[in-house]
């Protein structure tokens, strides 16, 4: 039983990918789900619709490669975070749709608690920014405006959970209500250096204590499928946030190694040892993982528009018809030709936390097309990553000497080449992109003993190509000052709600 069966829930698709133990891809399954937008501002997803598609694909991944789940030694979740799931612990029913990452409804209510009192406080203890991004205010608003849900929480009939705290409650029919440190860490109610549900938090936000999981190690059999699902029980033994899951595939096990994925978002994530660096530069201190009870932390910036951007340019102005089709329209012209493309959809993460900025295309004339837009859209990707590298190198006193990156959008070796010119840094692509899913496996099969130890992993690691900085200091410098321009007219556009 050496495969490895890794559930990759991301914010548009759902995936299972099977490993060997040399971490080779056997199987693979993947199917995308809707994405629900009621208001401005608003993104849903169905709760039920994530689980069912996370179903097929896991059964496609073990059909295609031809194994059974007997052949399994165990499964490893990761999952995109921050997303807020409520559901009835008796029926197993969502009490409403999942509230997305990348919704803003509770943009005024971040701005009452970053003007209170607490402000500092939640901060201190959760290692986060006072952001709609993460999960408290999410719980808040649903409490507050699904009928009868506070009274019910209060009662313990209800159950919150991120979408690994959901699945996990699927796989096991309802019996196990369990997260993982790095998941709970994202929730804006964990206290990342105690390690528990702060009890503070909790009554600031108002969210009743009989709603959340149990928090377990990010490595370690917590729990078993039931064998109906399968066809025979497979453990659980490996669970993670997507982004804390990446670093772990990308093997950054030791202080100060970095790497960036670029997915939905952006995410850039420093390994920061035992002990967590104070928040601050518009950067998070967040749980990398737990293992056998110690604690490993990390320094993170998060960009929320990254590879979305380009789906945007597919199915809203239908640029292109296939995401793939992006680099060869966005390399058809020598540069963006002026155009600077700030994708704040959803706001604006680290470092600007902006929930009201709005997205924005300046710089046009009569000469622009549709391939220097493609350009600006890949540009403007790399442009956020910048921004947070510089916030990162500020707070942590690190200057990078090379990047690890992954993710969909990190198989564009035009993106990949800008970004290592505008930083002035090697970016390094790794053999193997499916690190997120990786980092799932490796977790797991740590936990069941696939593999001895994380030095025992430190060594699989491979290069698949380094892209070195091909433009000069003054250069970079000049395109970036257009960029921080452009960032100024996109911030604050939308006014705030009343509370």
């Amino acid at each position: 039983m050496k495969y490895l069966l890794a559930l990759d829930q991301g914010t548009t698709s759902s995936r299972a990918i099977l490993f060997d133990a040399a971490g080779q891809v056997l199987g693979i399954g993947q199917r995308e789900f809707r994405q629900i937008f009621p208001r401005p501002g608003w993104v849903e997803h169905d709760a039920n619709e994530i689980w069912q598609t996370q179903l097929e694909v896991a059964r496609e991944a073990l059909e295609n490669a031809g194994v059974q789940a007997g052949q399994v030694a165990a499964i490893g979740i990761t999952n995109q975070r921050e997303t807020t799931v409520i559901w009835d612990r008796f029926s197993g029913e969502p009490i409403a749709n999942a509230i997305v990452w990348q919704d803003r409804r509770t943009a005024a209510l971040c701005d009452e608690l970053r003007a209170g009192p607490e402000a500092e406080r939640i901060t201190e203890r959760s290692g986060l920014q006072i952001d709609p991004y993460f999960s408290g205010t999410k719980i808040r608003w649903m409490l507050e405006n699904v009928a009868g849900a506070r009274e019910r929480a209060e009662a313990g009939e209800l159950a919150f959970g991120t979408i690994d705290s959901w699945l996990i409650w699927k796989l096991t029919g309802g019996r196990e209500h369990l997260t993982d440190a790095s998941n709970a860490s994202r929730t804006m109610l964990y206290d990342i250096r105690r390690g528990i549900w702060d009890p503070d938090l909790l009554a600031l936000l108002q969210v009743p204590q009989a709603l959340l999981p149990r928090v377990v190690d990010s490595s370690g059999v917590c729990a078993e499928t039931d064998p109906k699902l399968f066809g025979a029980a497979i453990p659980i033994g490996g669970i993670a946030g997507d982004q804390q899951a990446a670093l772990f595939g990308q093997l950054c096990l030791e202080p100060g190694m970095v790497k960036n994925t670029y997915g939905t978002g952006c995410f850039l994530l420093m390994n920061t040892g035992e002990q967590p660096i104070a928040p601050g530069s518009g950067l998070l201190s967040t749980v990398a993982w737990r293992m056998n009870g110690a604690t490993t932390y990390a320094l993170e910036g998060a960009v929320f528009i990254g590879g979305a951007v380009v789906q945007w340019l597919r199915d809203g102005l239908g640029l292109i018809e296939q995401s793939s089709e992006i680099e060869a329209l966005a390399g058809s012209v020598e540069d963006s030709q002026g155009v600077y493309f700030v994708p704040a959809f959803a706001g604006l993460g680290a470092p600007h936390w902006d929930a009201y900025a709005r997205g924005i295309i300046v710089g046009l004339t009569r000469g622009t097309t549709g391939a220097h837009i493609a350009r600006a859209a890949l540009d403007g990707i790399a442009y956020q990553v910048a921004d947070v590298v510089d916030a990162m190198r500020q707070q942590a006193g690190l200057d990078l000497s090379e990047l690890r990156v992954d993710g969909g959008a990190a198989a564009n070796d035009l993106l990949l080449q800008f970004q290592s010119d505008i930083l002035g840094t090697a970016v390094v692509r790794p053999r193997n992109l499916e690190t997120t899913a990786l980092g799932a496996a490796y977790l797991a099969g740590l936990a069941v003993e696939t593999w001895e130890s994380t030095a025992e992993l430190a060594d699989r690691w491979q290069t698949d190509r380094r892209f070195e900085p091909s433009r000069t200091k003054a250069q970079a410098s000049r395109l970036r000052a257009g960029w921080q321009r452009a960032v100024g007219r996109a911030k604050e556009w939308e006014v705030p709600d009343a509370p």
